[in-house]
């Protein structure tokens, strides 16, 4: 049987079968988004990766770790709850442990005829996803796999029959499909309740049935877990309408939860489904085992017109059976990251949530949430209650995750109706925020939806016998081309439905209009919506000065928070950049006195789900929030449009005024003063009470705004303000327990405000809007000071006015708040308010269960009257003599003596350099010696060693040289840093034999090969260092790739070690990489294929990982191109960060390295380093211990960085579960930093951050010190090892039982809670050591290896010959070419291979076809493939194009997914049909034609050229520096979807581009067969003129941009020493190329020289890249 003969299903290759067989008036629809586990493709080989042995069961000792009995532990309520107690808020913690992403898919059949076959297809389709599962620690249990289908009432009356029970009657019967208890008597005590409940209802139960199921096929896990699953059959009599039969039936489930959650048995008993319409098999099961798991499913009587089906990734490893999806009505795909503030608001819902239909039971049915449910559940839930209530499905997801519809050229000129639909519902319903496909049924509709950022793929298709198809992933089943009449993809926030009853497929705009007409919304808009409009700033101080600095003091501003951000956010309008980490102690540890807002840290997506781009793709974000009472939702009518909308939450004083006049909102000011004359203790709970207790009043009494407020004509020294935010989140949390919080919104007018962190706290915990009056008050006494009018007088500062510095700073807190939300993935303010985004370091519970409920506070902290006393501190300072003449500086930012402590300070480096420098042991213990001395700085310093055992003699310890092994240097870029630094480093770690890390920047290939012309320590290939010596080289071990992928490339890749996936950076996670232009030199940009001079932002996102399966499918891909190199992926520490590690290590990392939030950064703003990211303790006590308790620990080596100095933080970091070390700024200041913390200006003063060649010429270090500085760390581990009595690291890692707290007393509290850190579920089953020397976990067989195996294209590639071939592709064959464009870049280099590989592949191509390809590989595709296509390739040609006989047309067609081109370094692609979102992003070298693409297209791109045949969808080009886009406009649509931030647009008038164009259409045409092409260059002269040509800045002097563009030529010159050359034609005179090495005079100064810098007859020595065409100075005079 040969290759081609065979088909692959499940992952197997089997012969042909009549699963296949054509169907006719089908609707497919099959999103598929589900997570690469270690399961392989099982090819012909068999099983793919084994099994890891030795996976214990769980230990729990952890409230983090669920145990078996609590898998089934979700969905009820507290029985005692009456529906007028108080309500309780949704706890962090519970949600953290639920996370995961899935695959989702339906098929129906537009005549609403049930079929097995529908089935059947739903479970294929279903194994086809099974390479992008999750699993288990035993490879076995699912995550969990499902279908939804209507009910097979033939298939159950046959079953009744045979029962002797009556047919039933199926408009008056309910069937639900329960999981009871396992245990017999708990079973029938869990029946007994469901029986009494329907009885007491009215319903009649009719039958118990037992649901056959295959026990043995299960795994393990899973098998622990599982439930007794039955059917029961009730009739409802006293109904005949649908919908009335399905509301009894969700009463009688709702009561029959609440009873059973007062029972022991309560958490085991769970309806997947009870419904007169649909059923839901389900449970923890891998999805090709469902359909042998449930022998119903296999049953030819099951037929069904339609099926859901669904495939779990959860990040957590215990997932459990009820968490399977499809949930009761939809399949949820995606994460929804504003679930607390949803959970809340749902909440604060039930007292005002009223409807007809449920005839005065709403008591009943609440709760409406649960947040030890998963976000999943949760939403269904919600769109349960709304459709329950009478809403249909598409309305009720259009109100709960609505489009971006603000910006939509489409939407607002043609469908008005659906911008009033929304704009009426926003404020009635904060959207659910986060990536989401959702697919929904209630039995009569099926439709799917997208959400608004388009986050995950969705392709749908049309054949000639009217059956539609909706995939994710094409290729789950085989369908004939020549039978497809169309071909398209749900964009972003799009819709599809089906209407079973009347056999119709209604797209986007349809839907929504229908669902918009229902109801005159922009009537109930226009007479009652009010809009604030925006006031003028006021015009002159309102204080004086005296009195300014007054309250400064008295709110706790430092003269740095005035002069570094306040000031510069008024004269620029943007937050301040800074450089370096946060080095200075915890808010809790410091001796100084704090905010209250610096014991909130933010939260950052990672990995889960994306991070929002605010720069490039803040067109889905909106900071529009509605102010007034929220009426009843589930009720549509006017008064619920009785709003006031703001732009923004920024309000100046003149807004709040006019707040205050709306006679609807009635406002009411409460001031936030607490008395202490009667003494400190008990004052500060005492008037929180008071302003609970008059917000309760107010709002009673019919008020629907709250101002809290701390302004005051006088104050009074013992009448202290309360920290605006405990204020803000006290009366929040006491509304919403008592059912008020619907009613009236909150808003702040405080002093305490004025940094993007305080905003967002106030937003978060509850406040709708805020008025900084303190903040705008700095900015005019700043706008009006002498110092600051001289400087705006001499030109030194843009001048600006006193209105327009007050606009400034809204400005830039409104920047700063999008990215602070954007961090989290979330685009709406309405939605980030009151969700609670953030974690407390320092919080007791007291204070954190009044005023915060639910926030994560792992280690404790202050009470109420320990956090009186710090305000109180601030407070006094506005009384006293001796603070009266200026502002204090604390030294938060910079170090400053008497302020506070910075971990890396200039006395630090100054020991540590003259250790390293003069090489002796004494003056490193001095060393030592200032660190165990210094303030409690960080956890670590809270604790110290024990041990029971006797010390040993140094000699026994393992050896120095193998302890520097597990140490790694942090990521740091070239770019970021200097050469000579970059490459100190690398080489110095090699020395050792440790790791050094590339950073974001690429590398040169000139450092891979090891030196051997070292003479007197110096080199002539690397000629700026010193020290050298013969043997060393300078590649980095560890090689990153992250978000703007610079310099990735095949060769860069093949070269590594280890490849790191960097996912967050610690000092500012959620966040890209920024490198200021002046950092970006020549010699930069062609590392990184950009322009020099031209600032280089990476995205936030990877675009290449929008979820867990995502991620999973990134580290196949980099393990495809390079087997031999480790991945390993680069976390940040926050709370919930095991269960993301968790999912991490199931898909198949080898390393995770945890980062704490006080790593060093180039260039970051200051919000971002002081407040996002938590201390690595946390992080990696977690981390380790979630991965032991889910059986996953041996599976990857556990690495962790972010502040470490010493072998003290060595061993606190091995005891606490980490196998390596990373060391980042201490590494750059042994080879010579000092501190001086100007990174981001290019100026260090002594090279080690610049690009400045004077600069860099001044750098002191050598390898030499910094292999000192590490023979020292693991001389000081060994000697506390034997002071402990151990031999050896690999004893000790992870025995918490060494640590105990030290006998200390901090200056703020004693009520730090460390038993968190010192917990322990258990030891890892192997050593770490065998951890860390287990080999690259592999990928299993793949197509790659059947290629690499056929000996005419292994001799192709030995010996650079030409060989044509032909292969078969699957959906389930992933990264395909990958591994081939290793071994061509391994022994070639990236344009090294002169022969050809011609390969053709036939069929369904799986994610990243052709990534990574290198020159000489031609790759043709005829079929389709989905996302990321073409990712990274820096060479070749690839064309993708249909079957010869379609019965589309092809240019109307997506026929490749998502993030095509994804960091292309070079290289063709040419695709006939069109692509998805997000085409092109980043690329910097690729050419391409397609035919047509969706959002986003050219993001981020740096070189190369796109040409578009078709439309495009909106934000072109954002972010385009680079490169050249021809966009074809035949119906005047374009110009509004571009992006004109940078690019100019221009018709294609210079003659070069008109060429290029051409050609490229031409070779298109050629490759492709297009149509579209062939006939735009037949009528030549009447389709130029309808392209548009996108030009950057750095283009508009190049031939094909510029018109008047001449290339001078001039006599011949020698070619020998100088040579003249002219720099507008970046020839020389004779016009060859020009050499590196000759030396060359200017005699003609344009951009070239400008750009450089370069003076006329200045003589310089350049290169010339022959890949980017274009020189670069490579040395100067």
């Amino acid at each position: 049987m040969s290759l081609q003969s065979v088909a692959h299903v499940n992952g197997y290759y089997l012969k042909p079968t009549s699963v296949f067989a054509s169907k006719r008036d089908i609707l497919f629809t099959d999103f598929v988004n589900l997570g690469a586990a270690k399961r392989s493709n099982r090819r012909l080989i068999g099983a793919g990766a084994a099994v890891l042995k030795g996976f214990g069961t769980f230990q729990n000792k952890r409230n983090w770790s669920s145990s078996i009995k609590s898998v089934l532990d979700f969905d009820h309520v507290d029985s005692k709850q009456s529906p007028d107690s108080k309500v309780q808020v949704a706890n962090l913690e519970d949600i953290l442990a639920e996370r995961g992403a899935c695959g989702v898919g339906f098929i129906a059949n537009l005549d609403n005829k049930g079929s097995h076959e529908i089935v059947q297809d739903a479970l294929t389709a279903l194994g086809c996803m099974e390479h992008r599962g999750g699993c288990g620690a035993d490879n076995d249990s699912g995550d969990g796999s499902g279908l939804m289908t209507s009910i097979p009432w033939e298939f159950f009356n046959d079953w009744a029959g045979k029962e002797g029970i009556a047919p039933f009657d199926q408009l008056h019967t309910g069937v639900g499909m329960v999981f009871l208890p396992q245990d017999e008597k708990l079973m029938e005590q869990a029946k007994s309740v469901i029986v009494n409940i329907f009885n007491q209802e009215g319903l009649e139960v009719l039958a118990w049935r037992s649901v056959p199921v295959n026990t043995p096929i299960v795994g393990y896990y899973a098998r622990e877990t599982m439930p007794n699953i039955q059917q029961v059959f009730v009739k409802i009599i006293k109904e005949d309408d649908v919908d009335d039969i399905e509301r009894e039936l969700y009463i009688c489930r709702k009561l029959i939860e609440k009873k059973a959650s007062s029972e022991a048995w309560g958490s085991e008993l769970y309806f997947c489904s009870l419904s007169n319409r649909t059923i839901v098999y389900k449970g923890m099961l891998r999805s090709e085992v469902l359909g042998k798991f449930y022998y119903d499913l296999q049953n030819d009587d099951y037929k069904s017109p339609f099926a859901i089906y669904h495939r779990r990734y959860s990040t957590n490893t215990s997932p459990r059976w009820p968490l399977a999806q499809p949930m009761r009505l939809l399949g949820h795909n995606g994460e929804i990251n504003t679930i607390q503030g949803n959970l809340n608001w749902m909440q604060s819902r039930e007292n005002s949530i009223k409807s007809p239909v449920w005839r005065g039971r709403e008591n009943e049915i609440r709760p409406f949430g649960n947040s030890k449910a998963s976000d999943s559940a949760n939403l269904d839930s919600a769109a349960e209650l709304f459709i329950r209530s009478g809403r249909t499905p598409e309305e009720a997801m259009m109100i709960l995750v609505p489009e971006a519809y603000k910006n939509h050229p489409t939407l607002s000129i043609k469908y008005p109706e659906v911008v009033d639909f929304y704009n009426y519902y926003k404020g009635q319903m904060e959207a659910w925020d986060g990536p989401a496909l959702l697919l929904f049924s209630d039995g009569k509709t099926v439709g799917a939806c997208l959400d608004r950022n388009g986050l995950r793929p969705a392709r749908y298709w049309r054949t000639v016998d009217n059956v539609v198809y909706v995939a994710s992933e094409v290729g789950v089943l085989p369908i004939d081309d020549s039978k497809v009449t169309m071909k398209g993809r749900l964009g972003p926030g799009m819709m599809i439905t089906v209407d079973l009853i009347n056999g119709q497929v209604y797209e986007n705009t349809e839907v929504k209009k229908r669902v918009a007409l229902s109801n005159p919304y922009g009537k109930w808009i226009a007479e009652n919506m009010r809009t604030l409009e925006p006031a003028n700033f006021l015009s002159s101080p309102t204080m004086e000065n005296e009195t300014i600095l007054r309250h400064q003091q008295a709110f706790g501003y430092s003269s740095e928070d005035v002069q570094m951000v306040i000031e510069s956010m008024a004269s620029e309008g943007k937050e301040p950049t800074f450089c370096m980490g946060d080095d200075i102690p915890l808010a809790i540890l410091s001796q100084k006195s704090h905010m209250l807002y610096d014991y909130f840290k933010q939260r950052f997506a990672q990995v889960t789900n994306p991070a929002i781009d605010p720069l490039r793709e803040g067109l889905v974000m909106s900071l529009e929030v509605n102010l007034g009472k929220r009426g009843n939702i589930l009720e549509a009518g006017p008064e619920n449009a009785s709003q006031v909308t703001l732009s923004s939450p920024v309000l100046n004083e003149s807004e709040l005024e006019s707040l205050f006049k709306d006679p609807i909102l009635k406002s009411q000011t409460i001031p936030t003063f607490f008395d202490i004359r009667k003494g400190l203790d008990g004052s500060l709970e005492k008037t929180l009470n008071k302003i609970c207790e008059a917000a309760d009043e107010a709002v009673r009494n019919g008020c629907q705004l709250l101002v809290l407020s701390d302004r005051a004509d006088e104050l009074e020294a013992t009448r202290p303000a309360v920290p605006i935010l405990l204020a803000v989140g006290a009366v929040h949390q006491h509304l919403i327990q008592n059912g008020l919080r619907m009613s009236a919104s909150i808003v702040a007018d405080t002093a305490q405000c004025f940094s993007t962190h305080h905003f967002a706290c106030l937003i978060g915990y509850g406040a709708s809007a805020v008025c900084p009056y303190l903040a705008f008050e700095t900015c005019r006494q700043w706008r009006l000071s002498k110092k600051t009018l001289n400087l705006m007088r001499n030109g030194k500062m843009q001048m600006v006015t006193i209105e327009k510095a007050q606009n400034n700073f809204k400005k830039a807190v409104n920047a700063g708040l999008m990215k602070i939300l954007s961090k989290m993935g979330i685009s709406l303010l309405s939605s980030y308010c009151g969700a609670q985004i953030f974690e407390i370091y320092g919080l007791g519970n007291q204070v954190v269960d009044y005023a915060f409920t639910g926030s994560v506070s792992n280690i404790g902290g202050l009470t109420f009257d320990e956090l009186a006393r710090e305000t109180l501190s601030f407070w006094v300072k506005a009384f006293s003599e001796e603070t009266a003449k200026r502002l204090e500086n604390f030294g938060f930012i910079q170090m400053r003596p008497g302020g506070e402590y910075h971990g890396n300070n200039p006395e630090m480096s100054k020991l540590l350099h003259k250790a390293v420098r003069e090489k002796r042991e004494s003056a490193y213990s001095i060393y030592q010696q200032h660190l165990a001395n210094r303030p409690i700085n960080v956890i670590r310093d809270l604790f110290e060693f024990k041990s029971e055992r006797a010390p040993i003699p140094v000699g026994k310890v393992e050896s120095a040289a193998s302890i520097v092994e597990r140490f790694c240097t942090g990521g740091m870029s070239l770019g970021a840093i200097s050469r000579e630094t970059h490459e100190a480093i690398a080489i110095a770690m090699n020395r050792i034999g440790g790791k050094s890390n590339s950073g974001e920047g690429g590398e040169d290939p000139i450092r891979w090969t090891p030196l051997s012309d070292v003479v007197d320590g110096y080199s002539p290939t690397l000629p700026h260092l010193k020290g050298l010596q013969n043997g060393d080289t300078a590649t980095s071990a560890i090689k990153q790739v992250a978000s703007g992928r610079f310099g990735v490339t095949p060769t860069f890749l093949v070269n590594a070690d280890q490849i790191e996936i960097k996912i967050a950076q610690g000092a500012k996670p959620g966040e890209g990489g920024q490198l200021p232009g002046k950092k970006v030199s020549a010699y930069i940009a062609r590392l990184r294929n950009s322009k020099p001079g031209v600032p280089l932002i990476s995205p936030p996102p990877h675009h290449d990982i929008y979820s867990i399966e995502d991620l999973a499918q990134l580290i196949f891909d980099l393990h495809q191109i390079n087997p031999k190199a480790k991945v390993s992926v680069k976390l940040v520490a926050e709370a919930g960060i095991g269960t993301v590690a968790s999912g991490v290590a199931k898909g198949n990392a080898d390393v995770i390295q945890i980062s704490g939030h006080d790593g060093g950064t180039g260039a970051s703003p200051i919000s971002s380093i002081k407040h996002a990211g938590g201390p690595w303790e946390l992080g990696l006590t977690e981390t380790h211990q979630t991965l032991i308790t889910n059986g996953l620990r041996e599976r990857v080596i556990l690495r962790v960085d972010g502040g470490f100095k010493s072998g003290f933080d060595v061993l606190m970091a091995a005891t606490m579960g980490a196998d390596e070390y990373g060391f980042g700024s201490i590494a750059m200041i042994a080879t010579g930093c000092v501190m001086a913390r100007i990174c981001h200006t290019n100026n260090c003063p002594v090279g080690v951050a610049s690009q400045r060649e004077e600069l860099r010429a001044r750098f002191p270090g050598v390898p030499g010190d910094l292999v000192n500085y590490f023979l020292y760390v693991a001389e000081e581990v060994r000697s506390t090892l034997a002071q402990l009595g151990y031999e050896k690291l690999d004893d000790i890692i992870g025995h918490t039982e060494l640590l105990r707290p030290r006998d200390i007393s901090l200056v703020k509290t004693q009520h730090l809670d460390l038993s968190y850190v010192l917990s322990n579920v258990g030891i890892p089953k192997w050593s770490s050591t065998t951890i860390r020397k287990q080999e690259v976990h592999s990928n299993g067989p793949v197509l790659d290896d059947i290629i690499l195996s056929d000996i005419e294209i292994s001799d192709a590639i030995e010996n650079e010959k030409v060989v044509n071939k032909t292969f078969k592709i699957y959906n389930v064959d992933r990264a395909v070419c990958g591994r081939l464009a290793g071994v061509v870049a391994k022994k070639y280099g990236d344009t090294g291979f002169a022969g050809q590989l011609n390969i053709t592949f036939e069929g369904s191509a799986g994610q990243s076809f052709a990534c990574f390809l290198t020159p000489g590989m031609n790759i043709r595709l005829v079929g389709e493939a989905n996302d990321y296509v073409g990712k990274g390739m820096a060479g070749g040609e690839l064309v993708v194009t249909p079957v010869e006989k379609t019965g589309f047309l092809p240019e109307d067609a997506a026929i490749v997914g998502n993030t095509c081109l994804y960091g292309a370094t070079g290289g063709q692609l040419f695709v006939r049909g069109k692509t998805g979102e997000r085409f092109a992003v980043r690329n910097s070298l690729a050419q391409a034609v397609v035919e047509g693409t969706g959002d986003h297209c050219c993001e981020y791109m740096t070189g190369g050229c796109v040409v578009v045949l078709g439309k495009v969808g909106r934000n072109v080009a954002a972010g385009m520096t680079g490169g050249l886009a021809y966009i074809l406009d035949d119906d005047d649509t374009l110009i509004p979807k571009i992006n004109k931030e940078i690019v100019k647009i221009q018709r294609v008038v210079a003659p070069v581009g008109q060429m290029q164009l051409k050609s490229l259409i031409s070779a298109h045409v050629e490759k492709t067969g297009s149509t579209k092409g062939s006939s735009i260059l037949k009528e030549w002269d009447k389709y130029l003129p309808m392209f548009w040509q996108l030009v950057p800045p750095s283009e508009e002097d190049t031939p094909e941009a510029c018109a008047e563009y001449e290339q001078t030529t001039t006599g011949q010159v020698s070619d020998r020493g100088l040579i003249a050359m002219d720099c507008n034609g970046d020839r020389t005179r004779d016009n060859t190329v020009p050499d590196r090495g000759l030396w060359y005079t200017i005699n003609n100064w344009g951009p070239f020289a400008r750009q450089h810098g370069i003076q006329v007859d200045q003589k310089i020595r350049i290169q010339y890249d022959y890949n980017l065409k274009a020189l670069f100075m490579f040395d100067a005079e």
